[in-house]
């Protein structure tokens, strides 16, 4: 829970690294999130209100994640918009925030991960 926190209190930094952690456990959370309030909905019987508001709410700390996830492998944020190609844009993404950090530091800045385990 506390890399989701961490994701929505950093919804506007676009620069930096994070760490594949860091990433998978907030699209975790993301995805647990929703299920929960679709689930929610449909007993209820309500249209997709809240799923709405959740999805609009977490766009913006979804990209800034995505983008620092790219920066750790060493990419430019811009990767993002392959997304849009249809089918193979979202399985390069998937491939790209797979893959492992670049080592000790690159030009977005040091590696989440060596700082943690070696400070």
């Amino acid at each position: 829970m506390n890399w989701y926190i961490k994701g929505l209190k950093d919804y506007v930094n676009f620069n930096g690294r994070a760490r594949r952690k860091e990433y998978w456990m907030f699209t975790l959370f993301n995805i647990i999130i929703s299920v929960i309030l679709s689930l929610l909905e449909s007993v209820v019987g309500l249209a997709p209100f809240l799923t709405t508001i959740y999805s609009l709410f977490i766009l913006l700390p979804s990209l800034a994640v995505t983008v620092r996830r790219l920066h750790d492998t060493g990419r430019s944020g811009w990767w993002i918009l392959i997304g849009l190609i249809p089918f193979i844009g979202g399985i390069v993404l998937l491939v790209f925030a797979c893959l492992d950090s670049e080592l000790k530091e690159n030009r977005f800045g040091p590696n989440p991960k060596w700082d943690e385990n070696f400070n």
